[in-house]
């Protein structure tokens, strides 16, 4: 009788271990998967139990009630995340689980870039992938509404950034959380402005910064671009900036600016009109907004590119014809007409 017991006892620890065994090798083994890649939408309120099927219901071959029960035995099933995974071919249970635990949803990127107009900015959005398109057929107007900036110009109002979104998200969010950034960023620079800037609110500031940014070759000459336009704000002069003139044509800028272009007047021709223009023409970067906050102490008036990117520097108009004439010769408008690149 003891011998029937003891071979019964064996047998349910060969057995025990048996399944321990077989469950160790399952848990490191690939799931089947329907394609090389498996979108997982796990809701916010998901019991485990609940995870193991939408993983199943998602199309991976696997047994919901043994998920489930891996889950349990790992002691990590409440900790388990609800949002959008990605699962890839080779992913194991131990693996899933742990992308689970962690919360690692699947993400993309969207790149908004310095110096980029709001209309580059949409068609960016528009080609987003797996970004809703919550924007589309929507007015700039419409939009800037349902941001919470009613009658806000939307250029400049957004901080060029890379941003990270999980799929499924929509680009208004994206927007919104790139309007926070650029207010935060804007106040930032305006709480460290210099005391005798020609500046009178934080939206002039930004549009200063739109045009420095839309000016500079190279970086090393941000602060003192930033100089020419504030000095030139101080005396009253035109700015007399190309970027200024070419977002007054909008679409109908072909690459070429003419003459004409500069004589024909728009909200935002700088030749035709005194101060700054009524919006932002870009989106600035940090660097630029606080070259527009802090310019460089300088009395130049003129600047004119070298052509490699950087620009050479003028006090008086004799100095910078000269520049013109040494850097841009033979080409372009009368050099008596304009102040930069």
């Amino acid at each position: 009788m003891r011998r029937f017991f003891l071979t019964l006892f064996l047998l349910a620890a060969l057995i025990v271990l048996g399944a321990g065994a077989a469950g160790l090798w399952w848990v490191n083994q690939p799931l089947k998967l329907p394609a090389p890649s498996v979108d997982l939408s796990v809701e916010p309120g998901t019991t485990p139990r609940g995870i193991a099927q939408a993983v199943a219901d998602a199309g991976v071959d696997v047994p919901p009630q043994l998920l489930y029960l891996w889950f349990r035995f790992s002691g990590q099933d409440r900790q388990m995340r609800a949002g959008s995974y990605e699962l890839d071919r080779g992913i194991t249970p131990r693996l899933l689980l742990s992308i689970l635990v962690r919360g690692e949803e699947a993400t993309r990127s969207l790149v908004l870039v310095e110096g980029w107009n709001f209309r580059q900015v949409r068609a960016a959005l528009a080609k987003a992938e797996q970004l809703k398109p919550e924007t589309v057929g929507r007015s700039d107007e419409e939009l800037m509404a349902l941001l919470g900036r009613p009658g806000v110009h939307p250029e400049g109002r957004f901080f060029p950034d890379t941003y990270t979104y999980s799929k499924g998200s929509t680009d208004i969010a994206l927007l919104q959380r790139a309007m926070r950034a650029m207010d935060r960023k804007l106040d930032a620079a305006w709480s460290a402005r210099a005391a005798d800037l020609p500046l009178k609110t934080p939206d002039e500031a930004l549009i200063l910064a739109s045009i420095v940014e839309k000016e500079t070759g190279k970086a090393q000459d941000r602060a003192e671009i930033a100089a020419v336009f504030t000095n030139r704000l101080r005396l009253g002069m035109p700015l007399q900036t190309d970027p200024t003139v070419i977002y007054g044509l909008g679409t109908r800028f072909d690459g070429n600016l003419r003459k004409r272009d500069l004589q024909a007047d728009t909200p935002w021709n700088t030749y035709t009109r005194n101060g700054l223009p009524p919006t932002p023409i870009a989106m600035p970067g940090k660097a630029a907004l606080l070259a527009a906050v802090q310019p460089a102490q300088s009395k130049s008036l003129y600047f004119v590119s070298r052509g490699d990117g950087t620009s050479q520097f003028s006090t008086s108009l004799d100095d910078h014809n000269r520049a013109v004439n040494r850097y841009q010769r033979g080409g372009g408008t009368d050099p008596n007409q304009r102040s930069g690149q």
